[in-house]
C-alpha cells in the first residue's frame, strides 16, 4: 500500500513522542487508568505497552477507509513486539545489560522497523490468512490488559529495577 512518506514520518514521530510519554505516566499519574497503557514497573512485558498503543494508534490513524488496511500493521505490530521481548530478554536477563541508551536505541529502531514494514506489502489484504493477524493483536490486547492487573510470577514479568532479575519478583 502507498502511504504519504511525510504523513508516515509524521506519524511515526508522534508515535515515538507519545511511547515515550507513555512510559512515564503511570510515574506522573498513578492509577488504575494509567496503568493500563503506561508501563507500571520496569518490567520486558510492562514495556510493550511503550510500544503497542501508540503503533495501534498509529496503524488506525494511517489506515482509515483502508478497508483491511490494518492488517499488515496488526502483523508488525506483532513482529516487533515479539522482538522487543526476544531482544530486551537477551539483553537485560541473559546479558544483564542496564544501559539506558540500549533500551532507547531499540525502541526507536522497533518503530522504525515497525513503520517500514507494513509498507513493503500491497493489498488487498483478504483471505483466511490475513485474520489471523488482528485476530491476534486483539489477544495480545487482552493479555497486556490483564497481565497489569493480575502479572504472573515469571521472569519476563520481573521488575529489572531491583537487583538481579533473576531473583526479582513481578511487579
Amino acid at each position: 500500500m502507498y502511504y504519504p512518506k511525510r504523513q508516515l514520518f509524521f506519524t511515526a514521530f508522534l508515535s515515538l513522542l507519545l511511547g515515550t510519554a507513555l512510559h512515564f505516566l503511570y510515574s506522573w499519574c498513578p492509577n488504575g487508568a494509567t496503568a493500563l497503557f503506561s508501563p507500571v514497573c520496569e518490567s520486558l512485558w510492562e514495556h510493550l505497552k511503550i510500544i503497542f498503543w501508540p503503533y495501534l494508534l498509529a496503524a488506525l490513524w494511517l489506515n482509515r477507509g483502508r478497508p483491511g488496511g490494518t492488517r499488515p500493521w496488526c502483523l508488525s505490530l506483532l513482529m516487533i513486539c515479539a522482538l522487543m521481548l526476544l531482544l530486551g530478554f537477551g539483553y537485560h536477563i541473559l546479558l544483564g545489560g542496564r544501559a539506558l541508551w540500549v533500551d532507547i536505541l531499540l525502541f526507536v529502531l522497533l518503530m522504525v522497523l515497525g513503520f517500514w514494514f507494513p509498507t513493503r506489502f500491497s493489498g488487498p489484504f483478504e483471505g483466511p490468512l490475513w485474520l489471523l493477524p488482528p485476530l491476534l493483536t486483539a489477544l495480545l490486547a487482552t493479555a497486556i490488559l490483564l497481565f497489569t492487573l493480575w502479572p504472573p510470577r515469571l521472569t519476563l514479568f520481573a521488575d529489572l529495577s531491583l537487583s538481579s532479575a533473576w531473583l526479582s519478583l513481578p511487579c
